[in-house]
């Protein structure tokens, strides 16, 4: 079942699979991944039905974005949907001025951030060569949120030179000529994504880990507002950074850190309810964010062809209505969260 973000212009939609790729763990994140290997997960997604891909520049240093562009000429770029970002230009640099942030194994550059109107552009132009492509389908603003940023006055600094330097201006442009078929922001907080609403037409916004089986404070105004201006949410880290993968174990990952006691504890509770409809959390963290009718796509990363097919898996997994309704009359989830209901597939 085909999902879509609405360009806010045209009404034309956008169609996404309701599994995406997400490219980040290609670019080396945290740790190396081989050619062969990228390459055979990417080629494992195409062949599961996935048919949404997407990128970033800062992913890996551009090295995400080559290897995207070295599995489109196999798919053929008419097969798929495609997004990368702007707001970082990737320039040539000393061996000791390379700016990898969580990347290893990356190309010899260091980041500048630039969300200007020329910064925009040349990002784009720049992304499109190491994708071997001649167009994308969703331009995302990378990383304006503060958690990205350092700080709230960093990120209104970003927010200010988007607007006031053309970058909105650019990216506008873009999509009013048909270059682009959709754009919005890809950022870790959805507050930003609320902020950028009230100033411009956004189509979408990648939120990563901000609408999950631990968060659903999105729910207070951001998702009803879109839901109001018929804006769709390409839903990355539905795992937290991992704990709603692994459980609550020795060394859990919440938000990039180690989980603190609060959310272990939490994560045993959603587990209890789990063992008793024998239900995997996994599977449940993967399912819940799609009962949301402004998600359009999840893109949890993967960096092997069984994680791909483990993922497939998980969105067929029969999960029953009671597990759900359990989760909420336990507190564990709102009771404003829209629920899933049967199973999804990839496409």
């Amino acid at each position: 079942m085909r999902t879509a973000l609405l360009n806010q212009r045209t009404r034309r939609p956008v169609q996404l699979t309701r599994l995406g790729f997400g490219g980040a763990p290609l670019g080396n994140l945290y740790r190396k991944v081989s050619e062969d290997a990228a390459q055979a997960t990417l080629q494992a997604a195409f062949d599961a039905g996935i048919r949404f891909f997407d990128t970033a520049p800062q992913y890996g240093l551009g090295r995400s974005e080559q290897r995207f562009g070295v599995a489109i000429k196999t798919f053929g770029r008419e097969n798929i949907q495609l997004s990368t970002k702007v707001g970082r230009l990737l320039l040539d640099c000393a061996p000791d001025e390379v700016t990898p942030e969580a990347f290893v194994d990356v190309p010899q550059k260091r980041i500048q951030f630039d969300y200007s109107y020329d910064g925009v552009m040349r990002s784009y132009e720049e992304s499109l060569t190491r994708l071997g492509v001649e167009r994308a389908d969703i331009l995302l603003i990378h990383d304006v949120c503060a958690f990205s940023q350092g700080s709230q006055e960093a990120s209104d600094a970003r927010v200010r030179e988007l607007f006031d330097q053309g970058g909105y201006r650019a990216l506008d442009e873009l999509r009013s000529s048909g270059e682009i078929a959709a754009i919005g922001a890809g950022v870790n907080e959805w507050q930003v994504c609320e902020k950028l609403l009230g100033l411009a037409d956004f189509d979408g916004f990648l939120l990563a880990g901000r609408y999950t089986l631990l968060e659903q404070e999105a729910l207070d105004s951001f998702l009803p507002l879109c839901q109001k201006r018929d804006v769709g949410i390409i839903l990355g880290g539905p795992y937290n950074s991992g704990i709603l993968a692994t459980g609550a174990v020795e060394g859990a990952k919440y938000n990039y850190a180690d989980a603190p006691p609060e959310i272990l504890e939490r994560v045993r509770n959603v587990e209890a309810v789990c063992a008793a409809h024998d239900t995997p959390l996994i599977a449940a963290a993967l399912q819940f964010v799609l009962g949301h009718p402004c998600v359009k796509t999840v893109v949890p990363g993967a960096v092997t062809p069984e994680e791909i097919g483990a993922s497939v898996k998980l969105l067929e997994t029969k999960i029953p209505d009671a597990f759900w309704s359990d989760l909420q009359s336990e507190g564990l989830i709102r009771p404003d969260a829209p629920l899933p209901s049967g199973t999804a597939d990839a496409s």
